[in-house]
């Protein structure tokens, strides 16, 4: 009965083993992406509120935000912003996410979002949170990017 036993928790460790193992795994896709072994990475995840300028001029708005579509793309393109997007009216204020790879440090990601026009004005303001997710998430861009008939 021993062995029996034995060789039944032999069989089960193989089959847990195999099922954990990727048949599909690219090792150089993952390490492109710097995924670590379970595909992940690290992130910052921004979410933009309301800033503390209430203005009502609304030539100064729409300039602003003018300029914060145009950081949003240049961020985009140097491959810094990888998910960017607004919310819907909630209590809360929050206006938008922002998800942003390889960038070392907090501090460099403030100095980063200073550079919108949006928030240097204070229309917007930010808080910053790590966040870990699948490390394929910068794929979906090029694909996003064939979808949109019009830009806002």
């Amino acid at each position: 009965m021993k062995k029996y036993t034995l060789l039944f928790f032999t069989f089960i460790s193989i089959i847990s083993y195999a099922q954990k193992s990727n048949p599909n795994y690219d090792e150089d896709l993952a390490k492109e992406l710097k995924a670590d072994k379970y595909g992940m990475k690290s992130y910052f995840f921004v979410i933009l509120k309301t800033g503390s300028n209430q203005s009502t001029d609304s030539s100064l708005i729409a300039e602003k935000f003018k300029g914060h579509m145009a950081n949003i793309d240049r961020l985009v393109e140097e491959k810094k912003l990888v998910v960017a997007g607004p919310m819907g009216k909630n209590e809360k204020k929050y206006r938008g996410i922002f998800i942003f790879q390889d960038i070392e440090t907090k501090e460099e990601l403030e100095k980063i979002l200073q550079t919108d026009p949006a928030v240097e004005a204070k229309l917007l303001d930010f808080e910053i949170y790590n966040w870990y997710g699948s490390a394929a998430l910068p794929l979906y861009l090029e694909t996003s990017d064939k979808i949109w008939k019009e830009n806002p």
